[in-house]
């Protein structure tokens, strides 16, 4: 498995991997994303039953054979820095079927894609027919944004599969690729694990739940049961009730599904993790004698004292296997308390766990551990937090400064937005977030683009003038140009369908620009909108000066927004009701942004005199939180009538 860059200087170099035989992590999601950008995805059937959005085995391997993958960076020329000139780096992965085979198993390893016949099947089989999973949504919609790849034709699924909303992502080596353990990553992670609070499914109605209810749910956290354990007469034990009880199976599916890690192997080594921090314990494992049991093992310091933390955590991968939250991990989840830890910071053990798993409980080898007793975890407050915080407790920060965070949260939080688009809507100035988001979306565009495809045996050699890179740069400066002339028409050209309300003198310097240009390049006058014909003989360094332009006017158009907007928005009772659900939908938001130790020194590349700090971070999918966001509107909606 190897990949080449087409460039003045061609490399090749093999996909680094981990002892445990298996793709680095960002390797493996960014290969998965190429691929699926390069497939068209469609419907296939089998077994008498049609799959849509779905591949082949035969389809996946003959793309991963050779694949390319075309990127292309603009930035001004070091030699002259008034230029802009465009990078075009075309990366090619090739490997024998056998090869991609084993990719296609490492990507359904991770819970990027399902068997759409068999959801439960774990093995990538040939002759299969192939879906994505919500996680496998997730990752690809965060591939496409990064790199600005145009994804119409994958909209359909994104807009008729469940997506996984939020996605917990916990740091890792560079070395090695194994994650990196310590209390605050797992405490980040149970609680994510947990839920805000106990997640026991609804009782079964007449009315079943659609995929996107039964994902909801799950998302919520793992599910909960009480088991009740049957009395012993015979050695005088009494029948005993277990509270918040699950199944082993079940935890390894919901880590793989709703956090980063690449498997069952890595989600039972977290959930080890979970019994050797006292936040889980076995209830019972009702298994035969003559059922193997697979047994994961971890190892790290202990505290000593009365800290429920012990050196040695072990978990039972077996169907018969029940476990429970114990006290220490409803304490942790703050399932009994709405508030969250009064202390700013904490002083962790920072451990390093090597991790074996064993068969039947064989024993395992000790572990190194390393402890750093300056660590801390520093408790961020929320944006949400921030939101409030003068609103409701009479803090009195100036308007500009408050409002400006709020703003900023606002735009980040896609729900947040979709609803602040409906209330300028009825405000008539929704044209102020429109260019506000077609400038942030235009800019990422400019700075750079991706193209992904499978490449048959008539494609062009590199080096020719129709390289796959070369006719993607082509024709997205095209779209550039088309773009940018689109955003002045619509928001800035007098009289235009959505002209923007902004300060006199920015918009004569861009008129007075665009006629310089036009007049120049074209002879003719300019008459206050771009036409088509005038629009094509822009080039690069002209299009970064529109941009230049573009921004200061959306400086001004997020001032007006913050100091005229949000204000009456934040009083509304439609944000009030959508603040409490972001708030509510994920017990970690608070915890998760800074979990990580204090600034130390920086080690040069290659050097380990310094371990590197874990961490746990989490992202959102806009498309999947736009249409929770609908959903929960309706819903209150048809409450309220």
């Amino acid at each position: 498995m190897s990949s080449s860059a087409d460039g003045p200087s061609t490399s090749s170099h093999m996909m680094k991997t981990t002892k445990r035989g298996r793709p680095f992590l960002k390797d493996t999601l960014d290969l998965f994303a190429t691929l699926i950008v390069s497939l068209q995805l469609g419907p296939h059937k089998q077994f008498f039953k049609t799959f849509p959005h779905s591949f082949t085995t035969d389809e996946a391997a003959q793309n991963l054979a050779s694949l390319k993958f075309s990127q292309s960076n603009r930035g001004p020329d070091p030699r002259e820095p008034s230029r802009v000139i465009t990078t075009t780096t075309t990366t090619t992965f090739s490997m024998t079927r056998d090869m991609a085979k084993a990719m296609s198993q490492h990507f359904m390893d991770a819970r990027l894609i399902e068997n759409a016949t068999d959801p439960s099947s774990n093995l990538f089989k040939d002759r299969g027919v192939f879906q994505l999973t919500p996680k496998g949504l997730h990752v690809l919609e965060r591939f496409i944004a990064k790199n600005g790849i145009n994804s119409d034709h994958l909209q359909p699924v994104f807009q008729s599969q469940p997506i996984c909303i939020k996605l917990l992502h916990l740091e890792r080596r560079s070395a090695d690729d194994e994650i990196i353990v310590t209390q605050s990553v797992i405490t980040a992670l149970f609680r994510r694990f947990v839920g805000r609070q106990a997640n026991y499914p609804p009782p079964a109605s007449d009315k079943p739940l659609d995929t996107f209810q039964r994902y909801n749910e799950r998302a919520k956290g793992i599910a909960l049961c009480d088991v009740t354990e049957r009395a012993q007469p015979l050695i005088g034990k009494a029948a005993q009730l277990h509270k918040y009880c699950f199944a082993a199976v079940s935890a390894l599916e919901w880590l793989c599904d709703f956090t980063s890690v690449v498997g069952r192997e890595e989600a039972a080594e977290m959930a080890a993790q979970f019994v050797r921090f006292g936040l889980i314990t076995l209830v019972s494992d009702k298994r035969k004698n003559n059922d193997s049991a697979i047994i994961f093992t971890v190892r790290g310091s202990a505290p000593g004292g009365n800290s429920p933390v012990s050196q040695i955590g072990e978990f039972r991968c077996t169907a018969k296997a029940v476990y429970r939250i114990t006290d220490e991990g409803q304490r942790l989840a703050h399932w009994n308390s709405t508030n969250s830890p009064s202390s700013s910071t904490a002083n962790l053990h920072d451990d390093r766990s090597s991790i074996h798993g064993s068969v039947d409980g064989t024993s395992e080898s000790g572990a190194a551990k390393k402890t750093t007793p300056d660590a801390k975890i520093h408790r961020r407050i929320s944006m949400a937090e921030k939101m409030n915080v003068s609103y409701e407790n009479g803090e009195r920060k100036t308007a500009k400064e408050s409002n400006t965070d709020r703003l900023r949260y606002i735009l980040e939080e896609p729900g947040l937005r979709s609803l602040f688009r409906e209330f300028l809507r009825g405000n008539f100035c929704e044209e102020n977030l429109s260019f506000w988001v077609d400038v942030q979306d235009f800019k990422r565009k400019f700075n750079i683009t991706s193209s992904a495809m499978a490449v048959g045996p008539t494609a062009a050699r590199p080096g020719s003038k129709n390289t796959p890179g070369q006719v993607a740069m082509e024709r997205h400066h095209e779209g550039l140009i088309n773009t940018a002339f689109v955003i002045y028409n619509t928001y800035l050209a007098p009289s235009s369908q959505c002209e923007l309300n902004i300060d006199h003198g920015l918009r004569n310097e861009l008129a007075k620009y665009l006629e310089e240009v036009v007049t120049s390049l074209t002879g003719k006058a300019f008459q206050g909108r771009v036409e088509p014909e005038q629009a094509t003989v822009f080039n690069a360094t002209q299009l970064q000066t529109m941009i230049r332009l573009y921004e200061r006017i959306q400086m001004h158009v997020f001032r007006l927004m913050a100091t005229d907007s949000v204000p009456k928005f934040i009083k509304t009772n439609k944000f009030l009701a959508m603040r409490g659900w972001v708030e509510d939908f994920d017990p970690t938001e608070t915890d998760i942004h800074m979990l990580t130790s204090g600034p130390g020194p920086s080690s040069p590349p290659g050097l380990n005199t310094v371990e590197e700090v874990g961490g746990a971070y989490i992202t959102i999918s806009q498309h999947a939180s736009e249409r929770e966001h609908r959903q929960h509107i309706a819903a209150k909606e048809a409450e309220g009538s």
